[in-house]
């Protein structure tokens, strides 16, 4: 009877092992279920940073070089210097021209100013002149009304010295018959000599006053073209008066011509714009630099990402800001925390299963694929605080996303 309990008891432990096996991968089965459903993973990943090629904004021999390649630079740090002396040449030629230009300026402005006083005084003489005809036409006015005042004059003396003429030759036949006396003869002879004389001296007095009118007129005519010729003076001198519009306009383009080689002999120095690592430095010092060609490429060493391809299917558990675990293979035993930075939004699709897009009609397969595998999706992780000497771009990754 020992013998069978034995084996009796024999067979019911081993069913109840074979049970708590099976119970037990059943339940390993569905934790690794809902650990790759809720908490994917990938080792499709690769580690990535930006990276920028250093090419030099202007030419010339390298008269430095300061860093060799793999090189771990810090931000600010001079990388090369060009030679600059070319450029130090042209900034002072700009300078230099922008000063000529300012002082021309002042040049012509003094000229201005003197011209502008020419157009004062030129104003003033017209005044004096526009005075002077004023003054003078006065002065005809008085000499015409002298002159004819003295014709008045002579008029009135000439019939005063006819009358006594005539009154000299009416009596003067009288004295003979007595009938006047010697004393009234003489009188009126005195009388006609007197008259006789002022006569005259009206007549002279009237070709005095026409002399002064002829000299008033003269005088006249003279402040007149005096008078044009300061007009003339004047317009001249308003249309040699110059502007400075012109030259000022040259001032921006002086100014920018300034900028432009201080910018260029700035550029001959380059400095590292972050903390970077040097890679792929193919020059060396001496070589003529041309702008726009790539010396080397900096690794930014500051930022780095693990850009993880995960299946779409898994992509719903997934969010930007969930925290995830990162290896590197080169110390796969290390992890490192980062957070889910982005989800991509597109890949390029298979065209042995969509076909192609093509001018004209699409290209669509006539095949059926029965098999239809899952698109994969970059998932961008951001490393934090990785460690310099360990993160190279395009070092293999794995990802694990652990939720918020």
């Amino acid at each position: 009877m020992e013998p069978d309990v034995s084996a009796h008891s024999r067979k019911r432990l081993g069913r109840f092992i074979s049970i708590g096996i099976v119970i037990s991968a059943v339940i390993l089965g569905v934790v690794v279920l809902y650990r790759t459903n809720y908490y994917p993973r990938t080792d499709d990943a690769q580690v990535f940073a930006n990276f920028i090629g250093i090419a030099p904004q202007v030419e010339g021999p390298l008269v430095r070089l300061n860093v060799q390649d793999n090189q771990f630079v810090q931000k600010g740090e001079l990388l090369f210097e060009i030679d600059e002396r070319p450029y130090a040449y042209a900034l002072e030629r700009a300078i230099s021209e922008q000063a000529a230009l300012e002082g021309q300026i002042s040049d012509e402005r003094r000229k201005i100013a003197a011209l502008v006083s020419a157009v004062s005084v030129a104003q003033a003489n017209i005044r004096s002149s526009e005075a002077d005809v004023a003054r003078l036409a006065a002065a005809v006015d008085q000499a015409r009304a002298d002159v004819a005042s003295a014709q008045q004059g002579v008029q009135r003396a000439r019939a005063e010295w006819a009358y006594a003429n005539n009154n000299l030759n009416r009596i003067q036949p009288l004295l003979a018959k007595q009938f006047v006396t010697i004393d009234q003869v003489d009188k009126a002879q005195s009388s006609e000599t007197a008259l006789a004389e002022a006569l005259k001296q009206t007549e002279s007095q009237v070709q005095l006053s026409q002399a002064g009118l002829r000299s008033a007129l003269a005088q006249y005519e003279h402040a007149k073209a005096v008078l044009e010729q300061s007009k003339s003076q004047h317009e001249e001198a308003q249309h040699a008066v110059t502007t400075l519009e012109p030259l000022i306009n040259q001032r921006g383009a002086k100014e920018a011509a300034v900028k432009d080689a201080r910018y260029n002999l700035g550029n001959c120095r380059v400095y590292a714009p972050f903390n970077a690592r040097v890679t792929n430095l193919t020059i060396s010092r001496g070589a003529y630099a041309h702008v726009g060609q790539q010396m080397f490429t900096l690794i930014d060493a500051t930022t780095w990402w693990a850009i993880g391809n995960f299946r779409e299917d898994k992509l719903h558990h997934i969010t930007p800001g969930m925290r995830a675990d990162v290896y590197v293979l080169a110390r796969p035993e290390r992890r490192f925390s980062g957070v889910v930075e982005s989800i991509g939004f597109g890949v390029t699709p298979d065209p042995d299963v969509f076909g192609r897009l093509e001018p004209g009609l699409p290209d669509v397969q006539r095949t059926l694929n029965w098999v239809h595998l899952a698109a994969r999706y970059p998932v961008r992780v951001r490393v934090a605080n990785p460690p310099a000497e360990l993160f190279r771009v395009g070092g293999s990754a794995v990802i694990i996303i652990r939720g918020h």
